[in-house]
């Protein structure tokens, strides 16, 4: 028996969820997020293949996403019913023979296990989140946790691709860095200025030129991306959230300090609703602002001692606002409440850095 890793990627999971709530809207273009109105200011959650196919993607503001396809049908976002889903399918994983699951997300994991054909254990265990859940999934196998990932995209929708040493260069070699796991527009870029463009020339690149443009340990970890190398371990151990926040993008912008401050109070409240769960203490606030029409900026502070006043925390990020001296219409804020670290600290980060990372 092959030890194998997995990669499970549910298809367009939050617009899958809600066409099981809502089957006649089935074959049509349909795009989730904000409240549901494409007049609003709010972007896109998820979009079905259909509403993709008009070139709506995450991220994409909805007056967008409704200007290049108008006959979509708009849904708002319901968390708790996407997470329900999610805790259905990653217990039918769980409880699939001989499986290790490391969780990434609402709508993916790492599953490893053994087997000799891994394509007839990645199509059973298809069939088992589909009966389970009645939502299709795609999987990657892969003899690496970076190789099963990049795996995926080529089995989508409903599919399953193997990616190995064996068929790494010659499936991946050609294409673009962007295209690799981890490596997103500015990498690219960067790396572009290096003479590096394809997956093939970052895995021949030399050390120390990717150390000297990225760092002694990011600039080889590029390499081993371009490579298809990493780890094969997959790892079970419950992931343990560092931080918890909140943000909105506000309808209309923030003009005056009354506004921001009332504003900023009631996303200290909503975090510390957080980390009292967590019953972990804030020791750093984190402020996002987004001055209209798109400029965004991050600022951080550590507090004198840790704390779950709201106030306080609201105070913090007001101060880290003052400090930036600019008074320009603000139309999103965001508090991130930074938690005591819980007993024992913390494992030592994942290879694969779901929620933030390559």
């Amino acid at each position: 028996m092959t030890a194998w890793v997995l990669h499970v990627d549910m298809d367009q999971f939050i617009a899958a969820v809600e066409l099981l709530r809502r089957p006649e809207l089935a074959g049509r273009p349909v795009v989730v997020g904000g409240r549901g109105d494409p007049t609003e200011r709010a972007v896109v959650s998820t979009a079905s293949y259909e509403a993709r196919a008009f070139g709506i993607r995450s991220g994409m503001p909805l007056k967008i996403a409704v200007k290049r396809c108008p006959d979509a049908v708009f849904l708002p976002v319901d968390f708790p019913v996407y997470e329900a889903a999610s805790a259905r399918v990653m217990e039918t994983l769980r409880a699939f023979p001989g499986a290790t699951v490391e969780v990434l997300g609402w709508d993916e994991a790492f599953v490893g296990l053994e087997s000799d054909d891994p394509e007839a254990t990645a199509r059973a265990l298809q069939a088992a989140v589909l009966e389970a859940t009645q939502l299709h999934c795609s999987i990657g196998i892969g003899d690496t946790k970076v190789r099963a990932k990049n795996a995926t995209g080529f089995g989508k929708p409903r599919g399953v691709f193997r990616l190995t040493q064996e068929n790494w260069m010659t499936v991946m070699g050609d294409r673009p860095t962007k295209e690799l796991w981890g490596v997103g527009s500015r990498i690219a870029e960067r790396l572009a200025g290096l003479g590096v463009r394809t997956i093939r020339e970052l895995a021949a690149a030399p050390e120390d030129a990717l150390i000297a443009e990225f760092g002694p340990n990011t600039g080889p970890h590029f390499g081993r991306l371009g490579r298809g190398d990493g780890s094969a371990v997959v790892d079970d151990t419950p992931w343990v959230a560092r931080a918890h926040g909140r943000e909105t993008t506000y309808q209309r912008d923030l003009t005056t300090r009354e506004e921001v401050g009332e504003a900023l109070r009631s996303l200290a409240e909503q975090v510390v609703g957080d980390i009292r769960r967590e019953e972990r203490a804030c020791v750093r606030v984190h402020l996002k602002v987004r001055f209209a029409p798109f400029d965004t900026l991050t600022r951080v502070r550590k507090l004198a001692e840790p704390t779950f006043d709201p106030a306080a925390i609201a105070a913090t990020a007001l101060a880290l606002l003052d400090a930036l001296g600019d008074d320009r219409p603000i139309r999103l804020l965001g508090v991130r409440a930074e938690m005591e670290p819980p007993e024992g600290g913390y494992e030592p980060p994942r290879t694969h850095g779901r929620r933030g990372g390559p």
